[in-house]
C-alpha cells in the first residue's frame, strides 16, 4: 500500500518499510515487543493528527497512537502508528493550579515546571513516561494514596474524534466521552492535550535504601510495619533485585509528600536495619521524583506482569520471600490503598486491593522462555490470593482491557466505543472491544 496521499497531506514525517528511520520510529519502549505497522506518522501538530484520522477512516486502516511507546503490545499489524511526541507543550497556571500539556509531554518535564510554583502533578515513578497514556489508563503513582488516580485530576481533554474533528471535552460538554477517557484508555479519540489539576507540594522526603539479601526478612518486616500504619502522604515500595552478574539485593523505596522532617521520622525504623549498602533518602524537590527508583530512561527489552493482592497473607509472604528472584531481575510490592481505594470518578473506579506485585525480567531472546516460565510459576502459586484485576497501565501483552474493569464498566466502555467510533478507526494498546 502506498502512502503518497498521506505524505502530501501532513507536515510531519511519514515513514514506511524501507525508509532509513522506519524501524527506529516503529520501535516501542520495550524492544522485546515487535510492532508490525504499515506506516509511522510523526505528527507536527493537531492538524496532522486530524488529517491522519481522516485518511485512516477513508482507507479503512486503524490508527494506534503512541507518544512514547510505553505499554505497547505488538497488536498493531498493518496499522498507522501515530507518534504525537512533538506535541509537547507545557503551560503551568499556578493561580488556577492546573497544567495544560500536549500529548507528547513527559512527566519529568511537567514535574520540573510545576515544582517552580510549589506544585506537583500525580506522576508515576519514571520521568520519561508520557502524561497522556499514563493518565488515560488511570495512573497510580507516588501520590495516589494521597490524591487518587491521575485520571481523576483531568479537567479537560483536547481530542481529535474518530471522524477527524478536533474538540475540547469536559465533564459538562460531553459527559460520556469524558467519563470513558478518564481512566478507560485511549480507544475513544486521539488525545492531543490535557488540562490537569496540580496539587500543593509543601515538601518531599524520598529515596531508596538498599541492603544485601541477608537482610531480606528484616526489611520485609519493616515494610509490613510501615504500610500497616502509613498516612496517605507516605508511599513505600518493597523491592528484591537480581541484577546480572551481581548478588541479590533488597530495598525499600519511600516517598512522603509533606514536611521532610516528618517524613524522616515516619521511616526512622529503617535506620535500625544494619548493613545498608546505599541510602539516597533526603529532602528533595518533586522535580526529582523520578530519581527515587532510578528506572531506565532508555528503551530496553523487558517482560513484566502485575497482580493485585487485597492483603499480605502468610501464604503470599512465603511466595514473595521464599522464591529466588532469578531469572527475573525484580520482584516488587507496592503499597496502594489510601484515596486509591476510596475515590471514584470516570471509568477508573476505586481499587480495594492494598498491594500490587510487579514481576520483571529481561526480554532477551536467550532469557524469554525462562522469564515467562518463572512469572507463570509465581502467579500460579499465588492462586486465589490474587484478585485477577489489573490497573490498566500495568496490563501486559496478551492480557485484555476487560481485566482492568468490572463487568458494568467494560460494558459501558464498549457501548461508548461503538457509538463514537463504529468503524473502529482508533485503537489503543488494549482495545476495549478486544
Amino acid at each position: 500500500m502506498g502512502f503518497d496521499e498521506l505524505r502530501n497531506t501532513v507536515r510531519g514525517r511519514v515513514l514506511t518499510a524501507g525508509d532509513t528511520d522506519f524501524e527506529q520510529a516503529a520501535r516501542p519502549w520495550s524492544i522485546a515487543v515487535t510492532q508490525p505497522v504499515a506506516v509511522v506518522v510523526e505528527a507536527a501538530d493537531v492538524d496532522d493528527v486530524a488529517a491522519v484520522v481522516r485518511y485512516a477512516r477513508g482507507a479503512g486502516i486503524p490508527v494506534v497512537t503512541q507518544p512514547t511507546g510505553h505499554g505497547a503490545t505488538g497488536g498493531v499489524e498493518n496499522a498507522i502508528l501515530l507518534r504525537t511526541g512533538a506535541l509537547n507543550r507545557i503551560e503551568i497556571d499556578p493561580a488556577a493550579r492546573v497544567a495544560r500539556v500536549g500529548a507528547g509531554a513527559q512527566w519529568g518535564r511537567v514535574q520540573a515546571a510545576a515544582a517552580e510554583h510549589g506544585l506537583t502533578g500525580l506522576a508515576g515513578s519514571n520521568p520519561v513516561v508520557g502524561v497522556t497514556g499514563y493518565t488515560l489508563g488511570g495512573g497510580a503513582g507516588w501520590f495516589g494514596r494521597k490524591h487518587g488516580w491521575a485520571s481523576n485530576a483531568v479537567r479537560a481533554f483536547e481530542i481529535v474524534d474518530a471522524e477527524g474533528h478536533p474538540a475540547r471535552v469536559t465533564a459538562d460538554s460531553d459527559p460520556d466521552l469524558f467519563w470513558a477517557l478518564s481512566g478507560g484508555g485511549g480507544d475513544f479519540a486521539v488525545v492531543t492535550g490535557l488540562e490537569v489539576e496540580l496539587f500543593d507540594a509543601p515538601g518531599l522526603y524520598g529515596g531508596r535504601i538498599m541492603w544485601p539479601a541477608e537482610r531480606l526478612h528484616e526489611v520485609w518486616d519493616a515494610f509490613r510495619t510501615l504500610t500497616s500504619q502509613a498516612p496517605d502522604e507516605l508511599s513505600v515500595w518493597f523491592q528484591r533485585f537480581q541484577f546480572p552478574q551481581a548478588p541479590e539485593m533488597v530495598a525499600l523505596d519511600v516517598a512522603y509528600l509533606g514536611d521532610p522532617e516528618a517524613g524522616r521520622d515516619l521511616v526512622s525504623v529503617l535506620d535500625g536495619i544494619e548493613g545498608a549498602v546505599s541510602d539516597t533518602r533526603a529532602a528533595m524537590s518533586v522535580a526529582a521524583l523520578g530519581t527515587i527508583t532510578s528506572e531506565p530512561t532508555d528503551p530496553s527489552p523487558s517482560i513484566g506482569r502485575t497482580e493485585l493482592l487485597t492483603e499480605l497473607t502468610p501464604e503470599a509472604e512465603k511466595i514473595i520471600l521464599g522464591e529466588s528472584v532469578a531469572p527475573l531481575v525484580n520482584i516488587q510490592v507496592r503499597h496502594l490503598g489510601g484515596v486509591l481505594s476510596r475515590a471514584t470518578g470516570g471509568a477508573r473506579e476505586a481499587m480495594p486491593e492494598q498491594y500490587l506485585i510487579y514481576l520483571l525480567g529481561l526480554g532477551l531472546p536467550q532469557l524469554r522462555d525462562a522469564v515467562n516460565a518463572k512469572i507463570d510459576a509465581l502467579v500460579g502459586q499465588f492462586g486465589a490470593q490474587i484478585t485477577g484485576r489489573k490497573p490498566f497501565t500495568f496490563l501486559a501483552p496478551g492480557e485484555s482491557a476487560a481485566a482492568a474493569f468490572d463487568a458494568t464498566t467494560i460494558d459501558r466502555l464498549r457501548a461508548i466505543k461503538r457509538d463514537r467510533d463504529p468503524q473502529n478507526v482508533i485503537r489503543s494498546n488494549y482495545p476495549v472491544l478486544g
